[in-house]
């Protein structure tokens, strides 16, 4: 019989174990999946995976394209000059001579360093040292790029006109480039390739670099080998630059020390992961203290304490395992989403703790709490789990995202409240604390609250009127997803404006199967482009195709060169009686003897000359997406350059000129960006409403009560309702992120009103302490939520701000609507007898 005991006791007591032990294992497999993850900070994750043709477009452009590689580079001040004695300024102002020779040479070195190194495929400033291979190149293969190439050029009478058009040229300022060349190339192949190639909008120049408008800033334009999603390479490369520039100044006097200024897409997610991290961080360690005090104030245990915190921590690790695993990735902001979850997942523990331990002093117990409380608790996870199902399967993988997260964080933290904290603490929470206190103000507020409950539905009745009659609220943009400072964003439209890349933000997109259709394509859209520009309609744009003509047209333009003999005699015949004698021009029958039977250039035979940045960023070629598995076509975009202010008006003309052109389409970048968001949001409203609905049929099957039912719903719709009409009086935007607040607000709130319909409804509850009991585990519940949410509300990134503005007040808002439409009457009764 002791041998038959004690193995039933080892039996039992390894039962006991189990759920710790497969905790602690679970525990550590996520732990060591959130180190191995992959964290990124990229807005792209929240555009959606079936874009349409043009969303497709410019997705690629801000996941992988030449946009998201560039950096945007200023060398600005000296801010001002430093007073001395007598009023004379021991520093140049940044205004002055000296300050702006100063930042044109450090510019030109800074340019210089860059090229050399190897984390740059290009860099641009101005510079002519730095563009002569790419004009060598380019002179060198003339005939083949240059438009003005065809079998009319060369005939006697075009020759004759190309000649003296040229000749005419050398009077002018271009006369000291032209002459050089004369002999090799008098028909002017140079000058046509220069006024096609020239861009429309260029930034201002002094002593031949780039600078701002104002004269007071040298600018750069580099692009880096790493791509845009590479956010090391791109930090990386960004601290190359401020290496260099460290080391040019480090001569300059402090006072007289112009600074850098750096932007650009890549930078930017760079300072957004960076910027998710601390504000992560200060957001964790403030709503940990804030919440170990009031724990510690609330249980005046340590033990218990700790207890509390288990299910946090686990349910934080475990969303970030699961978005990990089923994503590949994790977005910066679904970390900092992380630290939502501290308010809600405490509860968990709050309502074990508090109601398991007896608020009197005399322990309840695990058993009972399971029995009583735990199906309770169990239904407001599944409620909190409906809501955000409909996150989860969004076609948004940033939204996605979220909802993955906390579903995993709720089921976590959920269940290690339930086989977890009943094993480690089994007689809940033994110390008083501020409880006993909390339970008698609960009592008292109770006794009078449920009288203000026709006050609540006429506020929320106001606030549905109130909505229904001002314009829509939500009217959020995608910009304020972004984890950047209003300042940064400043600095970026400044830098991009001073280097000629803010001016209209449209482009022409052109697909085709391959690399000789999407450059034919090309060329069909740019002659359209052409007659735009020359009625003055459009100021310019840029296209691939001429620095690389599509395989016809360079067989048409190599084709247009005759034979030697034949040439010999027409330039013969041209230059007869002319200021150039055909004797001096064999340079030029040799190079157009040269170019005649060169094989066809292509896109990878460019990839080894300087032409490859600048094709590669308005060519992109074909292949098959790893992200969606599908076959990308070719791609070309054609940049246009529009008169300031004409977008919209130049819209209209643009798209009938590119009517008829097969896969050739106009996209407007802001008008996209604003489609796309507005997309995400009617997706998300429609997703939020099925996810309601969901809540709602979840509650009617087990409530079983028309009467119940009403009691759970009507506190969390006027909260909704009350903290919507709120924001909108405030004349807050409402976004994406605002309607996760709602959703969570639904989530927090629905465990009070089950807490509250349940000691209302349940005949086997006693009228005394675990009334108190449940009572109290609401209020600070509720005190941590609305803490933890309240800091977010006060949070320097935007998008932590919006969900904290909704759900501290709605939070707040749910415990107090829920007590006034299911007061717990026999717990008021007796607590307001006892006090």
């Amino acid at each position: 019989m002791t041998t038959g005991n004690g193995a039933a006791l080892q039996r039992g007591r390894l039962q006991r174990l189990a759920a710790p032990l497969l905790w602690l294992l679970l525990l550590a497999a996520a732990l060591g999946v959130a180190l191995r993850a992959r964290y990124v900070a990229d807005l792209s994750a929240f555009l959606p995976a079936a874009p349409t043709a043009e969303q497709r477009v410019l997705l690629e452009q801000l996941r992988s394209g030449a946009t998201a590689r560039l950096l945007f580079i200023g060398v600005t001040g000296p801010e001002a000059a430093t007073p001395v004695a007598g009023g004379v300024s021991a520093a140049p102002s940044a205004g002055s001579p000296e300050a702006a020779a100063l930042r044109v040479r450090l510019s030109r070195e800074l340019g210089a360093v860059l090229r050399a190194g190897g984390r740059f495929e290009a860099v641009h400033n101005g510079d002519s040292a730095a563009t002569e291979a790419i004009g060598r190149y380019l002179f060198e293969q003339r005939y083949r790029f240059s438009p003005a190439v065809d079998a009319q050029r060369f005939s006697e009478a075009g020759l004759r006109a190309a000649i003296d058009d040229t000749v005419a040229l050398l009077g002018t300022p271009a006369g000291s480039l032209i002459k050089p060349l004369l002999w090799r190339d008098p028909t002017g192949e140079a000058v046509q390739m220069a006024q096609a190639m020239t861009p429309a909008t260029a930034p201002a120049e002094q002593d031949g670099l780039w600078v701002s408008r104002n004269g007071q800033r040298a600018v750069l334009l580099a692009f880096t080998r790493a791509d845009g999603a590479d956010l090391d390479g791109q930090a990386a490369a960004a601290d190359e630059v401020r290496s260099q520039f460290a080391k040019l100044v480090a001569a300059v006097p402090a006072a007289q020390r112009p600074r850098l200024e750096l932007s650009g897409p890549g930078l930017m997610g760079v300072q957004s992961r960076a910027l998710i991290q601390d504000e992560v961080e200060r957001l964790a360690q403030l709503g940990t203290a804030l919440m170990v005090g009031l724990l510690l104030l609330s249980f005046g245990s340590l033990r218990a304490l700790a207890v509390a915190m288990l299910p946090v921590a686990t349910g934080v690790l475990a969303g970030i395992a699961a978005v990990a695993l089923l994503f590949g990735e994790v977005h910066g902001f679904t970390l900092g989403f992380g630290t939502t979850l501290i308010g809600e997942a405490v509860d968990y523990a709050i309502y074990y703790l508090i109601q398991a331990g007896g608020a009197a002093g005399a322990a309840v117990g695990a058993a009972h709490w399971l029995r009583s409380s735990w199906p309770t608790v169990r239904l407001g996870l599944w409620t909190s789990l409906a809501g955000f199902a409909a996150l989860a399967i969004s076609g948004f993988g940033g939204l996605a995202q979220l909802g993955v997260f906390s579903m995993a964080g709720l089921l976590a933290a959920a269940g290690t409240t339930r086989w977890v904290l009943v094993r480690l603490a089994p007689a809940g929470a033994t110390g008083q604390g501020m409880r006993p206190a909390m339970g008698r103000f609960m009592a008292l507020a109770l006794h009078s609250w449920p009288r203000t409950r026709w006050l609540w539905l006429g506020l929320t009745a106001a606030a549905l009127l109130l909505t229904a009659w001002q314009p829509s609220a939500w009217r959020g943009s995608l910009s304020s997803m972004s984890m950047l400072s209003p300042a940064a964003l400043a600095l970026d439209e400044s830098l991009r404006a001073d280097l000629g890349a803010a001016d209209g933000g449209v482009l022409v997109a052109v697909e085709g199967p391959d690399e000789a259709t999407v450059l034919e394509r090309a060329e069909a859209a740019g002659r359209r482009l052409d007659a735009l520009v020359e009625a003055g309609q459009l100021m310019g744009y840029e296209s691939p195709a001429r620095w690389l003509p599509s395989p016809a047209t360079q067989r048409a333009r190599l084709a247009a060169l005759p034979p030697a003999e034949e040439l010999s005699a027409r330039l013969a015949a041209a230059t007869a009686d002319g200021p150039l004698p055909a004797s001096k021009l064999q340079p030029f029958l040799d190079d157009v003897q040269a170019q005649r039977g060169q094989p066809l250039l292509d896109r990878q035979a460019l990839q080894a000359t300087p032409l490859a940045p600048v094709l590669n960023a308005q060519l992109l070629p074909g292949g098959r997406d790893a992200r969606s598995g599908t076959t990308r076509p070719w791609t070309v975009l054609m940049p246009l350059h529009l008169k300031p202010d004409a977008a919209d008006a130049a819209a209209t003309d643009l798209q009938r000129a590119l009517q008829g052109l097969p896969e050739t389409r106009l996209v407007r970048i802001s008008k996209e960006l604003n489609a796309l968001y507005a997309h995400y949001l009617r997706e998300a409203q429609w997703q939020t409403l099925a996810g309601a609905g969901l809540v709602v049929l979840l509650l009617a099957w087990h409530l079983r009560s028309a009467r119940r039912l009403w009691r759970v719903l009507a506190p969390l719709a006027a909260s909704v309702a009350l903290v919507h009409a709120g924001l909108a009086l405030a004349g807050v935007a409402l976004g994406i992120l605002h309607l996760v607040g709602f959703l969570l607000v639904v989530a927090v709130g629905s465990n009070y009103a089950l807490f509250f319909d349940h000691l209302q409804s349940d005949p086997g509850a006693p009228a005394g302490g675990p009334d108190r009991d449940t009572l109290t585990s609401l209020l600070l519940a509720n005190l941590t939520t609305v803490l933890s949410f309240g800091l977010l509300a006060i949070s320097g990134m935007p998008a932590l701000a919006a969900i904290g503005q909704v759900v501290a007040p709605g939070a707040l808002l749910s415990l107090w609507l829920a007590a006034a439409f299911a007061a717990p009457r026999s717990a008021a009764g007796e607590g307001a007898q006892r006090a």
